[in-house]
């Protein structure tokens, strides 16, 4: 099997959709000799922030002298970067032959009856396998979507379970309440080992309280109103937390600090466990953690930002983040999101602070919402959308809007940030995108001003 035809196996597995339930990755993975039972895990859910939490505590370990697996998603760039060892993805070569050796036991499950392994059980399989082949030391488990049906629920030997901020999101899959999603998010405790959970709302901290108590787990929270001596910056930020004093990120946003503070808890809670983890280590992976897509300046003059906003709580949080960084910066928007997002809810937590909002479709996602319905949705909320038909029209739209001091942000699904930041860095570098090039139109010409004076409406680009 080359990369084109895993590719395609994994495209042909995206038919089976989400199907919540551990019964088809445990007999793919027994199938497989249960790789997962010879591994240590760092097991992370939440709603928001969890990608950075997981990288935070895979740099300090990585920092201390471990081999540090690393299990995320969605990928930005490729599909190998879910799978990670010390920061490096998974090989081309271990990529193509682990799928080739999980497509035969798929064919031989589906020939017996059983399910068909989604194409994220098989993902998460193939994490195993590869964790187990470096003989990883620990392995930063991050959950796809919830976390008690969730198919990384299937591993044992947890060292700490982490629960990052929990907010309405998933519901089709989670519930319709907080509480009932918390519950699905608290689902990754085991029995006597220890959890670190973010400060969360009184319904959802009852929830995993409750759950910690019930299966005899030490829990400890984060709480974000121990964080001293703030210094925000787009390039460093500093704070104290608790023991820790001076401590440095590279990560921006305003969030940032209280996702660091959960993973300092976390790593206090595996030195607890034993792990041997300098506190040099500590300042060294916190200051060396990278992560894309998360408020990350991809572009100077003007300032380009991508982040994966893509629900209530994380638009909140970016609505925060823009304030506070960019006040008084013209700001232009690029969004796009997927079908099954509560964008709507996003739009009017984010459309006040834009002078232009840009639509766009990620491409390549069957679950994407096209942009024209994307752009009558924003139209509702600002009177100046206009909806495009390629990430390089977006792109070169939006730098002609913007004036050099100014800061254009795309936000929305991840899926879309990589190809973007991509076309960024080409047209930065001189080279041409291909993208179409559409007519200048700059906010407060007369077209704009009458527009404010009647029902907003969705601009499509000219075709040239």
């Amino acid at each position: 099997m080359n990369e084109k035809e895993a590719m395609a196996f994994l495209g042909e597995a995206a038919c089976y959709g989400i199907v919540p339930g551990l019964d088809s990755i445990r007999e793919l993975c027994r199938r497989l000799g249960d790789p997962q039972k010879e591994l240590k895990f760092v097991h992370v859910a939440g709603t928001n922030g969890k990608g950075s939490v997981c990288a935070y505590i895979a740099s300090v370990l990585k920092a201390a002298g471990y081999r540090v697996g690393k299990y995320i998603s969605p990928a930005v760039f490729t599909c190998r970067e879910e799978i990670q060892v010390n920061d490096r993805n998974i090989t081309v070569r271990a990529f193509c032959q682990g799928l080739e050796r999980i497509r035969d036991i798929c064919g031989e499950m589906a020939a017996e009856g059983l399910p068909h392994p989604t194409a994220y059980e098989i993902r998460t399989a193939l994490g195993f396998l590869y964790f187990k082949e470096k003989k990883c030391d620990v392995v930063i488990l991050e959950t796809g979507m919830g976390g008690s049906m969730d198919a990384t629920n299937i591993v044992e030997d947890t060292l700490v379970a982490v629960i990052t901020s929990i907010s309405m999101d998933h519901m089709k899959f989670l519930g319709n309440s907080l509480a009932e999603i918390a519950a699905q998010k608290a689902g990754i405790m085991k029995r006597g080992r220890p959890v670190v959970s973010m400060r969360q709302e009184d319904r959802a901290a009852e929830v995993i309280s409750e759950k910690a108590d019930d299966l005899g787990c030490p829990l400890t929270v984060a709480d974000s109103r121990l964080l001293k001596g703030i210094r925000y910056g787009l390039e460093h930020q500093r704070f104290d937390y608790g023991i820790w004093k001076r401590m440095e990120i590279t990560l921006a946003g305003k969030y940032q600090p209280e996702n660091a503070a959960l993973a300092l808890e976390a790593i206090n809670t595996l030195i607890k466990e034993g792990l041997s983890i300098p506190e040099e280590a500590v300042r060294q992976g916190l200051a060396g953690t990278r992560w894309l897509g998360r408020f990350t300046v991809v572009g100077k003059k003007p300032s380009f930002v991508i982040d994966g906003a893509h629900n209530e709580d994380a638009a909140r949080r970016l609505a925060e983040s823009i304030e506070f960084y960019f006040t008084n910066k013209k700001i232009i928007y690029i969004i796009g999101v997927l079908k099954d997002k509560e964008y709507g809810k996003i739009l009017r937590l984010t459309a006040p602070l834009a002078e232009h909002i840009i639509a766009v479709t990620p491409p390549g996602n069957p679950r994407a919402l096209p942009a024209y319905e994307l752009a009558q949705e924003a139209a509702l909320v600002h009177p100046r959308v206009t909806a495009v038909d390629s990430l390089e029209e977006a792109v070169e739209m939006s730098i002609l809007l913007a004036g050099k001091e100014d800061v254009i942000i795309a936000f929305g699904s991840l899926s879309y940030l990589g190809r973007l930041t991509e076309i960024v860095e080409k047209r930065a570098a001189g080279k041409k995108t291909g993208g179409k090039r559409p007519q200048e139109r700059r906010p407060g010409s007369p077209r704009e001003r009458r527009s404010q004076k009647k029902r907003p409406q969705v601009e499509k680009p000219e075709r040239q």
